[in-house]
């Protein structure tokens, strides 16, 4: 019973996959292809594991200290699980021909992030050892840590898009380094806060809001830029194709 229970824990991230999609709705991608990208994005957790238990176990890292606490934020789990996730969009997909939008950028890194967060989600519900603590555990990560995954991949979607089709911004790397960021910003608040005692504990007051306040932030500016990227990409499918009697053509600009 406790399995089944935990197995809702997908409900979120299959809820934001297909609001996701309806954002795609004028052009949308191959089904298929959308469900590959979301089953490497499961798997990748599997090194992600991996690596964090080789890290804190090799480098003796203490998650109770503050520096173990910004290590295990921004580099076990910042670092290892956006980069997975950038190595699922760019070997999936970087070279499929149906990423030929702007807007794909998105589509497919939240994709990524997504299926990565319905891993995730269902083995912390297993781990929970109560109905009380599975119940906290199920609405505060599908409010908060889901749409974390998909926000954070959703930015260096973008970028490597923006950079692909237009030549400007970050790129890849640089949309990595912004979801490292953001992705370790949410956890530094969440693990610092369990290493706080005494009277240091008021400044928790200061960090717990900050969760929120990125991804609501995050929402909110990813919605913008995919709004952007959408009429990039209208205006570019209504620019009229001179044919060329040899059959070739070109587009006017």
């Amino acid at each position: 019973m406790h399995f089944v229970l935990a197995l809702s824990g997908m409900i979120p991230a299959l809820f934001l996959m297909w609001l996701v999609d309806r954002l795609d709705a004028k052009r949308p991608e191959p089904r298929w292809t959308l469900r590959k990208v979301a089953i490497f994005g499961g798997l990748s957790t599997i090194p992600c594991i991996i690596a964090q238990l080789a890290l804190d176990r090799g480098l003796g890292i203490k998650p109770t200290t503050l520096g173990g606490a910004l290590f295990t934020s921004y580099i076990s789990a910042g670092i290892t699980e956006e980069v997975a996730k950038a190595a699922v969009l760019y070997l999936a997909v970087w070279r499929h021909p149906a990423f030929d939008e702007r807007l794909d950028g998105i589509v497919y890194a939240t994709r990524a992030g997504l299926g990565f967060a319905l891993v995730e989600n269902v083995g912390y519900l297993l781990d929970s050892k109560s109905f009380a603590g599975f119940l906290g555990i199920w609405v505060m990560r599908a409010a908060l840590a889901v749409p974390g995954h998909a926000i954070y991949a959703g930015f260096m979607g973008y970028h490597a898009a923006r950079k692909r089709f237009d030549g400007k911004g970050p790129g890849l790397l640089g949309g990595l380094l912004i979801a490292i960021f953001l992705h370790g910003t949410y956890d530094a608040a969440l693990f610092t806060m369990g290493t706080l005692k005494g009277s240091a504990q008021l400044f928790s007051l200061v960090l717990l809001p900050i969760p929120l306040i990125v991804v609501v932030v995050g929402f909110f500016r990813l919605r913008t830029l995919a709004r952007r990227a959408e009429e990039a990409d209208d205006i570019a499918h209504a620019r009229p194709v001179l044919r060329l009697p040899l059959g070739m053509g070109f587009v006017l600009r």
